[in-house]
């Protein structure tokens, strides 16, 4: 029996183990993604580009192309990357050395015979119209690829959504449903997330009746739901009124498949409900209605997709489909250090006609990257502290 339990163990440790590599395997490709994003807008805009890194920190493999003098590298830290563009970070032209010489100074070995320097104009000299394709480039390719996640999950998985369980001993479930009632609306409103369930109640009182679209053994029928208490929500987290307002004592994920048409639509609007969700949070956060425990940092991160890479093929997809939307819409808000922050600048150049101070905007970039990573290290430790 014991050696059956440390099997059982052993296996337990592997899984987990296997789960943290598909975690880290995820961000490396969401991370690789985005800067791939710069990277091919970039090089469609003739803008010269030193290096490409996935990960920071000392390289574990670099290799310089012949052909471009571009510099490819993966480093030991592999918890995001860049895509270094010449000139982007710099106060004045005048007080920098070229890239390229600081390259060859660093690597004596490579002349520039066997390495020519990168082509293309310096990322400042550019119009700002272009930098602003360039920057949002990123968030794109996290979108996209997200969206074919989506899509894949929905084809050949299924759609997943929340059907009715059993009550528990003392739990009361309204006698309108069935057990395993799959629910595919409230209120009129298609519901993809529990977030919808939320919008489509807020505000109902009780003793009002609302309409429940459900999938009843392969058929669709709409029930009357009478609200047992009234649908006033803390937050977008609070199942508990949710589910006390709609008579259920639980409800379960599931997957449903749809044709291909609705499956295609039925994905972009996914997506776009993530999106929506990584909005709210935040939104919820500034208010004080979500927690900063509420949140989740890269350790945070790692922790929740490895659990959920170890848990199935619908979770793992899942869990891809939400980090490379979180990535698209955090990267795109207008936060100090990130696209979204460079693109207003851009916005402001393109407008006045001249560029704000660069070594004001470096410095702002400065603050706001120190003051990211410190937010991510307090959400971090509040994650394993509370």
């Amino acid at each position: 029996m014991s050696n059956l339990t440390n099997l059982l163990s052993f296996a337990g440790v592997l899984k987990s183990i296997g789960g943290g590599i598909l975690a880290v395997g995820i961000l490396l490709v969401m991370v690789t993604i985005h800067e791939f994003g710069h990277y091919i807008a970039g090089k469609a805009l003739n803008f010269k580009i030193n290096e490409f890194s996935v990960g920071f920190g000392p390289a574990l493999f670099k290799k310089r192309s012949k052909k471009t003098g571009e510099l490819f590298a993966l480093r030991a830290i592999p918890l995001g990357g860049y895509c270094a563009f010449d000139g982007e970070d710099e106060f004045d032209d005048e007080e920098q050395t070229e890239p390229f010489e600081e390259m060859q100074t660093q690597e004596p070995q490579e002349t520039a015979d066997e390495y020519p320097e990168p082509k293309g104009e310096r990322f400042n000299d550019q119009a700002p119209w272009k930098r602003i394709i360039v920057l949002i480039a990123g968030a794109t390719m996290n979108y996209l690829l997200a969206l074919l996640v989506i899509v894949c999950m929905f084809s050949f998985i299924g759609q997943p959504l929340y059907e009715v369980t059993p009550a528990r001993e003392g739990k009361y479930l309204s006698a309108v449903y069935e057990t395993g009632d799959i629910i595919e609306s409230v209120n009129g409103e298609k519901v993809y997330l529990i977030t919808d369930y939320i919008d489509a109640l807020n505000g109902k009182k009780k003793g009002e009746e609302v309409e429940v679209g459900v999938i009843r053994g392969g058929e669709r029928k709409t029930l009357l739901v009478t609200m047992e208490i009234d649908a006033t929500f803390a937050n977008m987290s609070d199942t508990g009124t949710l589910l006390t307002a709609m008579g259920l004592d639980g409800l379960r994920a599931v997957t449903v498949k749809n044709g291909f048409f609705q499956t295609l639509g039925r994905s972009a609007v996914y997506s776009v409900k993530i999106g929506g969700t990584v909005l709210r949070s935040l939104g919820e956060l500034l208010t004080g209605k979500l927690g900063l425990n509420a949140m989740g940092g890269p350790v945070t991160t790692i922790s929740v997709t490895a659990q959920a890479a170890s848990s199935g093929l619908l979770q793992f997809l899942n869990i891809t489909a939400l980090i490379g939307v979180n990535l698209a819409v955090f990267n795109l808000l207008p936060i100090p250090a990130l696209d979204g922050c460079k693109v207003i600048f851009c916005i402001i150049e393109w407008i006045r006609k001249k560029p704000v101070n660069r070594k004001v905007e470096t410095l702002i970039h400065f603050i706001g990257i120190i003051a990211l990573f410190g937010f991510a290290i307090l959400v971090d430790i509040l994650q394993w502290v509370l």
